[in-house]
């Protein structure tokens, strides 16, 4: 049976989730419209940064982000200047690194969906003299809602059964850090193989109904062909 450590583990994990998922929601739409509208040059470049995750070993983001937020680096001495300490092995540091791994995760249904759709709606909204961000309001968001929907799972889920990057960034700080996926490979080490288990399980299950969801929003969103 699960444990308070178990319970404890599991509660971090959908408090993690769900803050990372809002903030990939609010940083990846206008990121993903700009990404499938913009005519910069350097916006394929802003892409493959945004999709190195899906190639980089989470080891190795969770060790340059260590680097990057640790005394040494930039964003750890600005931290430490405002007085707001250091941000590894702390739950802020922890929805940083669960950020940018799961983002490209939600810019690529939603910037597929915003290329979908095309000029004409975008048009003729103008026609009716929308403005450029009440055409995106009314006209863009409404047609990209399924691959919203889709992007919205997928980010939860994905945060949710992160380990490398959480454990490079995080630790294993009961109630601070130990997220499921870690609680997980504490009692693998441990030999605690039956609250493995209990865990284990529910994450398959979980799994298992994600991809159902995903299923159901796959016709509409026009991606995950």
């Amino acid at each position: 049976m699960l444990d308070a450590g178990d319970w404890s583990a599991i509660r971090l994990t959908l408090l993690l989730a769900t803050i990372t998922t809002l903030f990939l929601l609010l940083f990846g739409i206008p990121l993903s419209w700009w990404l499938a509208r913009s005519r910069c040059r350097w916006k394929e470049a802003v892409a493959a940064v945004v999709a190195l995750p899906l190639v980089l070993p989470p080891t190795v983001l969770g060790f340059y982000l260590l680097l990057f937020m640790g005394p040494q680096g930039w964003l750890g001495a600005l931290t430490q200047a405002l007085g707001l300490g250091l941000l590894p092995f702390t739950f802020s540091g922890l929805v940083i690194a669960s950020f940018l791994y799961s983002l490209p995760f939600v810019i690529q249904p939603i910037r597929d969906a915003f290329v979908a759709i095309g000029d004409k709606p975008l048009e003729a909204a103008a026609t009716l003299r929308a403005s450029p961000l009440d055409a995106f309001c009314t006209v863009a968001l409404p047609l990209a809602r399924p691959a919203i929907v889709t992007a919205t799972i997928m980010g939860f889920a994905h945060t949710v059964g992160e380990f490398g990057v959480v454990l490079m960034m995080g630790g294993n700080i009961p109630g601070v850090t130990r997220v499921i996926s870690v609680q997980i490979y504490s009692h693998v080490e441990s030999l605690h193989y039956a609250q493995a288990h209990w865990l284990s399980g529910g994450l398959l299950l979980f799994s298992f109904i994600v991809l159902l969801l995903l299923q159901r929003f796959r016709p509409q969103a026009g991606v995950w062909h």
